[in-house]
């Protein structure tokens, strides 16, 4: 997997290096090219030239069809992890496994394949019909530049990259809730995760055949469900606290509650903005970091350490402020493997995010706030900026390059290594307790 992004991003890099990709007069630079592919590969969004000024008509095409291809071989290989790591683990850990596939719908190759293909084509069609008519009724635009727009943002909305072919992103549609819903809803799609689609997608299909659906929801569709709901309320509500009298100041009430909630959603690594976040409170920048550095749901689009990693370190917690032996969850034991593994990736989250965020800062004139949340959006793969990425020195735009990589493929090779992984000893050693806090 980690090979097969690395070939895509360098084959983009290549064909963005071509002078047919860039408008007339524009130098084509390999830095800003293999910045550009990665971002777009690894779904993220940031940006060190403007991409409808930059690009031409031939570029962007090559920028969607990298995000396509970016988001297709994510949800792929994020949902075929659990059938692997069902043939790779232990009985008892199998068994669980296997049964968390099949409530999934996770049956065989194929059905994920087709499923996420099928998927995808859907919702994307779907979200660029309705953004095409707005364009095409809503701003006179000509109709086959109407589709194209549609388009374009449709896929990525879907795909959480979060580029866009206008110079200020979304912020010329603000208070346009014809083109912030169909967006914000194929954000979240995406971000949920495609074994959560696919559960709810087989239970739909069921009723309506008038047939029984299971009893249980899967332990990561709840888990998924519940903490995306808790962070698309807390989102939005923070941006309306911090950011009434600010930047949603110039707005009336019901365009205040259509900002606010657009940019409450989008750092669930979506990565559209339609405000400008050099102008924001910084408490809202802070926020925003915790936000996207969580993330959306395990085999969709969306990045950072995933939504269920954050939802077991609460449980984990509250287990142990409690006093209890075991952590539960929804009325089902959590291994403590699973629990190990969840504080593993959370931890090297956290490196990923601070060593870069130190070489920058002894390296650049910018104050922490910006580069927190820039190399926080990076490693997230979410996309949102407070400007200075084309502003960065070229090592500084390389780590971006790097962590943005990282960021995108970290988490699932991580996590199925270490879930496959399974190292046995025929002895204990004696048990000793060290002083905590």
């Amino acid at each position: 997997m980690a090979t097969g992004f690395a070939l895509a991003i360098a084959i983009g890099a290549g064909v963005l290096s071509l002078p047919a990709a860039t408008v007339p007069g524009s130098e084509t630079g390999f830095l800003q090219a293999l910045f550009t592919s990665t971002s777009a590969v690894s779904l993220t969004g940031l940006i060190v030239v403007d991409t409808p000024v930059y690009w031409s008509g031939f570029g962007q095409g090559v920028i969607l069809a990298l995000i396509q291809i970016g988001g297709f071989g994510i949800m792929t290989i994020a949902s075929l992890v659990g059938l692997v790591l069902a043939d790779r683990i232990g009985l008892r850990g199998r068994l669980n496994a296997a049964a968390e596939v099949r409530t999934s719908g996770l049956g065989d190759v194929r059905s994920v394949v087709v499923g996420v293909f099928r998927t995808s084509l859907i919702i994307e069609s779907v979200v660029a019909t309705a953004l095409a008519a707005r364009f095409f009724l809503g701003y006179d635009e000509p109709f086959g530049r109407a589709l194209w727009l549609g388009t374009f943002h449709a896929v990525s909305a879907f795909n959480n990259a979060g580029f866009a072919l206008f110079s200020d992103n979304m912020i010329g549609f603000a208070t346009d809730p014809w083109i912030c819903i169909p967006l914000l809803m194929a954000v979240v799609l995406g971000g949920i995760g495609f074994p959560v689609l696919f559960e709810i997608a087989r239970r739909v299909r069921s009723r309506a055949k008038g047939g029984r659906s299971p009893h249980r929801w899967s332990l990561h569709t709840r888990l998924t469900l519940t903490v995306t709901g808790v962070l698309l309320v807390l989102g939005p509500t923070v941006v309306m606290l911090f950011e009434w009298s600010r930047t949603l100041g110039g707005f009336g009430f019901w365009d205040k509650m259509v900002v606010a909630t657009f940019q409450g959603i989008m750092p669930r690594t979506a990565g559209f903005n339609s405000v400008d976040y050099a102008d924001v409170d910084n408490a809202t920048l802070l926020v925003t970091d915790v936000l996207m550095f969580i993330g959306g749901g395990s085999g969709g689009t969306a990045g950072g350490i995933k939504v269920t990693t954050f939802a077991l370190l609460l449980f984990v917690i509250l287990a142990e402020i409690r006093g209890d032996r075991e952590v539960t969850v929804f009325d089902r034991r959590i291994d403590a493997r699973v629990q190990r593994q969840a504080l593993t990736v959370a931890l090297i989250g956290v490196a990923l995010v601070m060593l870069p965020v130190v070489a920058l800062l002894a390296g650049t004139d910018f104050d922490l706030d910006v580069l927190l949340f820039e190399v926080v959006s990076a490693f997230a793969t979410v996309g949102l900026s407070t400007g200075i990425t084309a502003q960065l020195p070229g090592w500084g735009q390389m780590i971006l390059i790097v962590l943005m990589y990282l960021g995108r493929i970290g988490s699932i090779t991580l996590v199925s290594a270490l879930a496959a992984r399974d190292r046995g000893r025929r002895y204990t050693l004696p048990t000793e307790r060290p002083f905590i806090g």
